[in-house]
């Protein structure tokens, strides 16, 4: 029976060893750290030309703590960033005969699910009796982190199209796949928002169940898990425990904690406020966009819909309710400077880059 236990620490220089003594909380890993299983880490990163990803440390600890594991796989898909195995150099320093990169898109052993009503082919090593370990930076996107980060176990690149059923997606292949061994949050930043400018946090949540881990997490970037779609719709199935006041928190205070990071959310906001340009919700779009036009989010052979581009400005933390004209706008205007094209098609406009 899943338990509901979250253990919480801050380290300064020595992530391994605050893994450890997490782990160590929760009652320890001995029943999946063994030589008979192999290890799937799922790591979350969006894009190898941004620093908003599991650090090395934290994996290191991971992979270190499942000394037993005759492998270990670093896994991740391949997206309009790049393939699975190119953003995966981020970890290269790790890798070794033991530790090994695993894109998830290019695997020829699969297994067929349905997903949302649609089916699909999941890469084997995703399922029991492999080990599965669920780690994702600390950020206040109310899509979440550890949950979001099922999103990469889809194997297509073009991902987009999935965002307006998120929460029916995610929560099936986690049924799929029978669910995340060991949930690792990364606090080492507090990612907040679409402008950037994290914030050195130093902490880190562990837990078997990766809903609690969830709901921890969103609780201390300022979110409300009870209004995250993600959080609820794993909750209505009994997938995790999603109220906080049901979780055993262990080790720091959660309450000390959330000042601090109400603190840290004020220091950002003030370097966001030292940067170039209105900090208005304008101002965060424009960089938000900009951001999207920089990573090759339009690049053809891409060609986004205004729903497209709305969803991926969600994924970067900007509010879009009622914003699509705004954003339509803005699309516009990059039109008539030559930075993005635009074509009819009989769905509405796309726009995209050469």
């Amino acid at each position: 029976m899943l338990t509901s236990k979250v253990a919480i620490i801050e380290f300064d220089e020595d992530p391994a060893g605050a893994l450890k003594q997490v782990l160590d909380m929760i009652g320890g890993i001995d029943d999946l750290n063994t030589a008979e299983r192999f290890v799937v880490v799922k790591v979350g990163v969006f894009s190898h030309k941004a620093g908003n990803h599991t650090s090395v440390g934290i994996v290191d600890a991971i992979t270190n703590c499942f000394d037993k594991a005759p492998k270990v796989f670093l896994a991740e898909s391949d997206n309009y960033q790049g393939t699975g195995l190119e953003r995966l150099q981020i970890w290269k320093e790790l890798f070794t005969e033991r530790i090994v990169p695993f894109n998830l898109s290019e695997d020829p052993d699969t297994r067929r699910v349905e997903l949302a009503n649609e089916e699909m082919n999941l890469s084997q090593i995703l399922f029991k009796p492999n080990v599965l370990v669920d780690t994702h930076i600390l950020r206040s996107f109310e899509s979440g982190s550890i949950l979001k980060n099922l999103f990469g176990c889809i194997p297509t690149s073009k991902k987009a199209k999935y965002h307006k059923i998120l929460p029916t997606l995610l929560a099936d292949v986690y049924e799929a796949i029978g669910g995340v061994a060991l949930a690792v949050l990364d606090g080492t930043y507090f990612w907040r928002g679409a402008g950037g400018a994290p914030i050195q946090m130093n902490s880190l949540l562990v837990g078997r169940d990766a809903v609690a881990v969830e709901t921890v997490g969103a609780t201390l970037a300022g979110l409300n898990p009870q209004k995250m779609p993600v959080i609820q719709e794993f909750v209505k199935r009994s997938l995790g425990e999603g109220n906080l006041e049901n979780i055993k928190i262990m080790g720091a205070s959660l309450e000390r904690l959330k000042e601090k990071f109400v603190s840290a959310a004020i220091t950002q906001k003030k370097l966001l406020a030292q940067r170039k340009g209105p900090q208005t919700w304008g101002g965060h779009s424009y960089q938000a966009l900009e951001g999207l036009i920089r990573e090759g989010f339009f690049k053809h052979p891409n060609k986004r819909t205004l729903e497209h581009v709305v969803k991926a400005l969600e994924s970067k933390g900007l509010s879009t309710k009622g914003k699509e004209d705004k954003i339509s706008n803005a699309l516009a205007r990059r039109v008539k400077k030559g930075v993005l094209k635009k074509s009819k098609v009989s769905h509405g406009w796309v726009y995209w880059t050469e």
